[in-house]
């Protein structure tokens, strides 16, 4: 595998966050005050993507049935992603891609197909490239075909920013070779069973890229415009402490709610998309004040980082069957599975449970959480926090 995956640059103005500094122009300069972050959930989008790589390389015959085999062994063994499941939604992407390849071949013999390729659209957007999946070029028409692994969010291809400045790099690229006329663009996200595709001619993904890319690219790269709240603020690094996603999100607690029965049908509409948008903005805000509470030991007025709750739990189920099966008749925790403890102290009692089975009750630390400085537990690194863990 080419490995082009994993270590794929992201220039400031990235494709994949087009749609972002398109709309707030300014968020771009912004998040140059935030680490680069990853997740588990992209690092099995990059296993997916490498995988189906390996597939179509055997198909268009970059690699030989050999370097193939041995390739696929070593990803199954050493990959902590690869399940089978993986391995058949890889593959209905791969069976689509394959699709298109013959029928691009159908139309023209010299039809090529090219994987993970680099596509370079920086004149219109400063150091603006990307990584196509798939490019398909045939006689008049080159189709981008994108891998989205995920199933939270489904992705359309409709309008979207990031095919189209693929489609540019591509275009610009290879257009005047093969003298392209149409550009298709599609996006497959095999785990929700979605193909999307847009089409547009190559004159007026030009005059998109002429028009309307390149002078908002200027005044991305120069930190200017307005800061425009949206559902581009998915994936934004500030998005838990933009100011104007705060004070869009704010108008909602200023509603001038009314009794229920006297609002309209249409006010209780606009109510629910907007309880829906403020409920996102304040887990985001949760979760940055706990990662900095936690991580960068950052104190906000009024809270406090405790131990959160959790439950106790057995260590040894078999051992715990042993002992209950000695001392008494076999019984629907003997017979199926254990009952839970708190079941278990209702029917023999708490204090036969810790005789019996205590040592093989535990209760595990709690995840750090943060609560407001009246809650009764003690706070994380205090002095009360060190004596109750003496305790």
């Amino acid at each position: 595998m080419s490995g082009a995956h994993a270590e794929r640059a992201h220039a400031r103005l990235s494709a994949s966050g087009s749609k972002r500094w398109l709309s707030c122009t300014p968020s771009a300069a912004l998040e140059d005050n935030f680490p680069d972050t990853t997740s588990e959930f992209a690092r099995e989008g990059t296993a997916a993507h490498e995988l189906s790589e390996l597939y179509l390389q055997l198909h268009i015959e970059q690699i030989t049935k050999a370097a193939f085999n041995r390739r696929l062994g070593k990803f199954k063994k050493e990959n902590e992603f690869y399940t089978q499941e993986m391995d058949d939604f890889v593959n209905s992407y791969v069976d689509f891609v394959i699709e298109r390849i013959n029928e691009a071949q159908a139309l023209s013999s010299d039809a090529i197909t090219l994987l993970e390729q680099r596509l370079d659209f920086s004149e219109w957007v400063p150091d603006g490239f990307g990584t196509g999946d798939v490019v398909i070029i045939s006689d008049g028409i080159m189709e981008i075909i994108d891998l989205k692994y995920g199933k939270g969010v489904p992705v359309s291809a409709e309008e979207n920013t990031q095919m189209r400045l693929y489609a540019l790099g591509a275009l610009n690229q290879f257009g005047m070779l093969y003298d392209v006329e149409k550009i298709v663009m599609t996006i497959v996200q095999p785990r929700l069973d979605s193909i999307s595709s847009d089409e547009m001619d190559a004159e007026a993904l030009f005059d998109w890229a002429e028009d309307y890319v390149k002078p908002k690219a200027e005044m991305a790269m120069n930190g200017e415009g307005e800061f425009v709240a949206g559902d581009h603020c998915r994936f934004c690094k500030a998005k838990a402490v933009c100011r104007e996603r705060a004070e869009e999100n704010l108008k909602m607690a200023k509603y001038d709610f009314q009794e229920p029965k006297l609002l309209t049908i249409e006010e209780i509409a606009e109510i629910l998309v907007k309880a829906e948008e403020l409920q996102k903005w304040a887990k985001d805000v949760s979760e940055y004040a706990l990662d900095q509470a936690e991580n960068h030991h950052v104190k906000f007025p009024g809270w406090k980082l405790v131990e959160g709750r959790s439950n106790r739990k057995y260590t040894d189920e078999e051992a715990i069957r042993e002992k209950l099966a000695k001392n008494y008749e076999p019984d629907a925790f003997l017979k199926t599975s254990l009952f839970t403890l708190t079941n278990l102290e209702k029917s023999i009692g708490k204090k036969q449970v810790e005789n019996l089975i205590g040592e093989f009750i535990i209760k595990p630390s709690g995840k750090p959480t943060l609560v407001a400085e009246s809650d009764k537990r003690p706070e994380i690194n205090s002095t009360a926090s060190a004596v109750a863990d003496f305790s």
